[in-house]
């Protein structure tokens, strides 16, 4: 009964060991981008669209689950300006940000779709204030070519 006592000693501080090492790695991750976003128009200030960004295989990708339409605008608009498989689809739904990867304290690398003018740009993207805020930057060429919104995040 001693012997069985002292392993079972044994096996608990073995995992107390792994889980002490464990946790700095865990918190060594930070804040992620994943969750829902919710993004404002640029010359109104008022709330456009909620986009939830999800990770798959180190990739991250961003899709309109709401619109927030103006009183005189279409409740269902439509991404009639884009081109391809998006050609008049449903701007809910769409996929407007793709194929970031993490790249130190950025994710870049990626696109994103205007789905007012049906324009797709080279995109990266930064959490910034502890994760509460995402700064999304679109741009042609380089990235001082572009512009830049400013994210809230919603869950």
């Amino acid at each position: 009964m001693r012997h069985t006592a002292k392993r079972a000693a044994r096996s608990f501080r073995a995992i107390a060991l792994l889980v002490a090492l464990a946790a700095p790695l865990a918190w060594a991750e930070g804040p992620s981008p994943t969750g829902l976003w919710r993004n404002l128009d640029d010359v109104s200030g008022m709330p456009r669209a909620l986009i939830r960004i999800t990770e798959s295989n180190g990739m991250l990708q961003g899709r309109i689950e709401k619109v927030f339409p103006a009183p005189s605008d279409d409740s269902n608009p439509k991404c009639d300006k884009c081109e391809g498989t998006n050609r008049n689809a449903p701007v809910v739904g769409l996929v407007i940000l793709s194929g970031l990867t993490k790249e130190g304290d950025e994710y870049v690398g990626g696109q994103i779709l205007d789905p007012d003018n049906g324009k797709v740009y080279r995109s990266k993207v930064r959490l910034t204030d502890n994760g509460k805020t995402l700064s999304v930057r679109g741009y042609i060429g380089v990235p001082t070519l572009g512009r830049s919104q400013t994210w809230m995040r919603q869950d």
